[in-house]
């Protein structure tokens, strides 16, 4: 059997976790996302009693460097995050252990925990597209993360707006992108109240779930994913929600293409079903996908 060692390196907390199957955790740690050094010395005291693992997979909040050509590679780069904007974490975990290391957004490693085990199990391609703090997307095709420049970004796409909305957005950089207007802080700005206490006939749920749908409508003719998984407080938090993307996904695609490809939207637009597993699993997958590099 192979030993890896995850790291799911958050915004708030690190889970650091050893698989010796790849499939099943054995052993978990939890510790704060505080400062860079202190996190990422906590994280090394955890790996160096677990000495033996064969490789490392970190699965970490952005945005991070993702190409292995790049100087960036391994690096939290530019957040916003107090601290730690141009933080190298793959690198230093690499210099200690000397094992291969693979490193990638959270949101690709939940991605790919889903497709392996969760809402997208028996698909090698999918998309997974989380709603809480803030709205990322991992692209999944032939069970490896779609990559590039970088990672996607397309919670900061700027969506088509529901007519006589003209709310302008909370995103600092892009005010009505989907983040800006669909994120867990954005609908507490918009509405003066968290989402779990906004009851379900609110006016306010459409205005959320309409650029949830253009975004599923990007993803539908960009990345072309079998099914779309949806994670994040928001996204599971409130059940209504998703029938109502899928809805105005539907009156937005229309009739174009072969819509019979998508099949039954309830099928093609799902929850996630791992819960907090996601991201620890996550990692476990990509420390496996660095191994066979």
């Amino acid at each position: 059997m192979t030993t890896i060692a995850g790291v799911e390196l958050g915004g708030t907390k690190c889970v650091c976790v050893l698989s010796h199957d790849g499939a099943t955790i054995a052993e978990e740690r939890r510790i704060p996302t505080t400062d860079p050094e202190t996190t990422m010395a906590a994280i090394e005291d955890v790996l160096d009693g677990w000495q033996g693992f064969e490789a490392i997979g970190i699965a970490s909040f952005g945005p991070i460097g993702i190409d292995p050509g790049a100087a960036s590679f391994g690096f939290v780069t530019s957040t916003t995050k107090p601290g730690w904007a141009n933080t190298d974490v793959a690198g230093r975990l690499l210099d200690r252990y000397r094992v291969p290391v693979g490193f990638h957004s959270d949101v690709v490693g939940a991605g790919l925990a889903e497709g392996q085990w969760g809402a997208a199990k028996g698909l090698r391609d999918h998309a997974y597209v989380t709603v809480g703090t803030g709205i990322g997307i991992g692209l999944i095709s032939g069970d490896k993360p779609v990559v590039g420049l970088t990672h996607q970004e397309l919670g900061h796409i700027r969506p088509v707006r529901m007519a006589g909305d003209d709310w302008p957005g909370m995103c600092s950089f892009h005010g009505d992108c989907v983040e800006g207007l669909a994120s867990g802080p954005a609908i507490k700005a918009r509405a003066g109240v968290s989402a779990d206490q906004i009851a379900e006939d609110s006016p306010i749920w459409p205005l959320i779930a309409h650029p949830l749908a253009q975004l599923c409508h990007t993803l539908v003719l960009t990345g072309v994913p079998r099914r779309i998984v949806f994670g994040g407080g928001v996204a599971l938090g409130v059940p209504w929600l998703l029938p109502m993307v899928r809805r105005m996904l539907d009156a937005s695609i229309g009739d174009y293409g072969d819509r019979s490809l998508l099949g039954e939207l309830d099928d093609y637009i799902v929850p996630a079903a791992l819960g907090g597993e996601a991201g620890p699993l996550g990692a476990i997958l990509l420390g496996q996908q660095a191994l066979g590099d």
